[in-house]
């Protein structure tokens, strides 16, 4: 693939400039300007569609373009956007290479990747090249080498890439970085966090054959799925922004659940009841950070249970515990050392995005409004030409477990070097704000 070259210096200040008379005008520019963004969205199964509903509630925004390797998805995508009055629109399908036709466009500000993970990587770098701000799924890679070159490719060409990062923006993600920069808890000292859903039916075909998700689960065991637990607590912890991991360590239980499951469905005899798989069916990784402070990461997606991503925060003031949604704090009204609902605190700290857009976001569905919130984050930043809170640097930390859990699990738990990504740029960069609206 040839991309189109980088825009040109004048080009770029004028986009910038007009931009910047954008944001300038507050919370509402997005959906009042008349200066429309421009989307291509690669990828529009059950997740791009989800995605692409969201975006259409932001009326500055067009999709003029849509990539799917299926046709049907991709018609089905570009029917979604004409019935939205955000046409004309144009699908690339029918083969692997067809989004490179989208991205090469000389018309889109930005690009959406929903696709299957080993794709994220190469069509975010393809968007950046080609001049456009890649708005990727999670996880952002799969391999080291996807990561630095995740952030070498930013840092050469100038462009910004996100990774889109829901849970950080859960409306109790976003109040307890409120309570913490106010202090609440003191220094954070340890965070627990997990991705435990039972997704053992996104495992199998419905005649049995492994989905795209089931071929990574039987060939790889580790953390396939960190950001959504360790997104929010890197934010907490200030993580590439005052302190970085150094280090981690993986282990993970026999893999037996996902048998169980295939035998329940397709039966005992049938080959998806028989054969092996790599990823356990729990796994655990530690981090330790440049400060001495811990984070445990939990994964499961194969056993019988319900959803749960823990969220345990400790500071040396108190705690917060996300599985009964409670906090214990020094100094409350309530009784020394006990639990105390924590609903009274997320409205006495509320964010202001959530102040402000809650009612938008919530209206919109995709996750309880949180993609509502991502994306007015990112569409905001991609007006402006600029990183989103959550910039390329965060991208490949949080994606980096991925690939480093998966060597400490084959080394036997081993701990493993975790990669600077800022080149150094941590100790400096001042921690992430409580962005408001």
């Amino acid at each position: 693939m040839n991309p189109n070259p980088l825009p040109n210096r004048r080009t770029f200040l004028r986009r910038a400039l007009v931009a910047g008379a954008v944001l300038s005008l507050g919370p509402s520019a997005l959906s009042a300007t008349s200066t429309a963004l421009r989307l291509g969205l690669i990828g529009v199964g059950g997740r791009g569609a989800s995605l692409l509903h969201t975006l259409l509630r932001f009326p500055g925004v067009l999709v003029p373009a849509v990539g799917d390797l299926l046709p049907d998805r991709a018609a089905r995508a570009a029917r979604m956007i004409q019935e939205a009055d955000r046409g004309p629109v144009r699908s690339y399908a029918g083969s692997e290479s067809a989004w490179e036709e989208l991205v090469a466009r000389t018309d889109l500000d930005a690009v959406i990747v929903a696709t299957p993970w080993e794709w994220h990587t190469r069509m975010a770098v393809a968007a950046m090249r080609a001049g456009k701000h890649p708005g990727v799924e999670v996880p952002a890679a799969i391999t080291l080498e996807e990561c630095h070159e995740l952030v070498r490719t930013s840092e050469a060409t100038g462009i910004p890439c996100t990774m889109l990062e829901n849970v950080c923006y859960y409306e109790t993600a976003l109040t307890l970085l409120r309570m913490i920069r106010q202090g609440c808890f003191g220094t954070v000292q340890h965070c627990e966090a997990g991705y435990q859903h039972d997704c053992r039916s996104l495992m199998f075909e419905p005649d049995g054959g492994l989905t795209w998700r089931g071929r990574h689960v039987a060939a790889l065991d580790g953390n396939l799925y960190p950001t959504h637990p360790i997104g929010p607590v890197a934010q907490w912890m200030n993580i590439n922004r005052g302190d970085r991991f150094v280090s981690l360590t993986s282990l993970s239980t026999p893999a037996e659940a996902l048998r169980h499951f295939a035998a329940t469905r397709f039966g005992a005899n049938h080959p998806a009841a028989r054969r092996d798989y790599a990823l356990g069916d729990v796994n655990t990784t530690l981090l330790r950070t440049d400060g001495g402070r811990t984070v445990t990461l939990y994964f499961n997606l194969l056993t019988h249970r319900p959803y749960d991503l823990i969220f345990r925060l400790e500071g040396v003031r108190g705690i917060y515990l996300g599985t009964n949604d409670s906090v214990c704090l020094e100094g409350s009204e309530a009784p020394a050392h006990q639990w105390e609902p924590f609903a009274p605190y997320r409205e006495r700290y509320a964010h202001p995005l959530w102040a402000s857009l809650g009612p938008q976001a919530r209206q919109s569905g995709g996750h309880d409004g949180a993609e509502y919130l991502m994306f007015h984050d990112f569409l905001k930043a991609v007006r402006a030409r600029t990183a989103a809170p959550q910039n390329v640097g965060d991208a490949a930390t949080w994606s980096a477990v991925f690939p480093l859990s998966i060597a400490s699990v084959a080394a036997g738990g081993r701990p493993v070097e975790f990669p600077d990504f800022t080149a150094g740029k941590w100790r400096t960069n001042p921690p992430l704000g409580v962005h408001g609206a």
